[in-house]
């Protein structure tokens, strides 16, 4: 299976890198709605979409107003954005207010249940995160083949999520910053690279790709790899438009 990495910027995008979104096109699965939402057109496999959103700040969900004009009218009809209902709600009420956006949404919003059921036997299941105003972590599983996606949280052995994370295939983790100068990820709930590459050789994952990478960070160089792959070999630094099989 492919996971194209739509958008591997966090909070604003710039010319290397769009804000948040991954994309499973065989499936029509497609996790946060960031800027990256920009490029899906050319990505689309499926009938119908079902679009995963972690939380509702803005560089994770902006993407959603794009779909009005990227995705044919019939695709929209039978999409569902999953999320915490709360977190919907506020996107209902906000993102798509008619001063802000003067188009109600095409799709239908699904607030999450304990697992959703995917296209070819998979399954997602999402469980939190530590974050301001919250967050939510996703574990998809297929026969054969797993994936994790975690962003917006500080990484830490001892976190929770790292259960729920255990053994997959594929881990896509947010490395906001390159390194822990001053406390920095934990005071703003995000995570530097070090740190996730102690999470993903303590949870047992096959590979590592970060994303949701600080955007004021111009030369991927600013991340030590060396020293991570260290701690884990298979670590990458994500970039906008690479194609992961898992």
């Amino acid at each position: 299976m492919k996971l194209i990495l739509l958008g591997t910027g966090g909070y604003f995008p710039t010319s290397r890198r769009q804000t948040a979104c991954l994309m499973l096109p065989e499936v029509g699965v497609v996790l946060d709605a960031g800027s990256g939402m920009c490029r899906i057109a050319s990505q689309l496999q499926t009938e119908r979409l079902d679009i995963f959103l972690s939380h509702a700040h803005l560089d994770h969900i902006s993407g959603l107003t794009y779909l009005v004009n990227l995705v044919p009218a019939k695709v929209l009809a039978r999409t569902r954005v999953h999320g915490d209902a709360g977190k919907l709600a506020a996107v209902r009420e906000h993102l798509f207010a008619e001063p802000i956006f003067p188009v109600a949404p095409p799709f239908r919003f699904a607030p999450l249940v304990d697992s959703c059921a995917l296209p070819n036997g998979g399954t997602l299941r999402h469980f939190p995160l530590v974050h301001p105003g919250g967050s939510l972590g996703f574990r998809l599983d297929w026969p054969g083949h797993s994936l994790a996606y975690i962003t917006d949280t500080t990484a830490n052995v001892d976190a929770a999520y790292l259960e729920h994370i255990r053994g997959v295939d594929l881990l896509v983790h947010e490395t906001y910053f390159a390194e822990d100068v001053n406390d920095m990820p934990a005071n703003t709930g995000h995570s530097s690279l070090m740190q996730v590459a102690k999470v993903a050789a303590a949870a047992n994952v096959g590979r590592l790709v970060t994303t949701h990478i600080d955007p004021q960070i111009e030369d991927d160089s600013a991340f030590d790899l060396v020293a991570a792959r260290r701690v884990f070999a298979s670590a990458e630094i994500g970039i906008d438009g690479m194609e992961l099989e898992f």
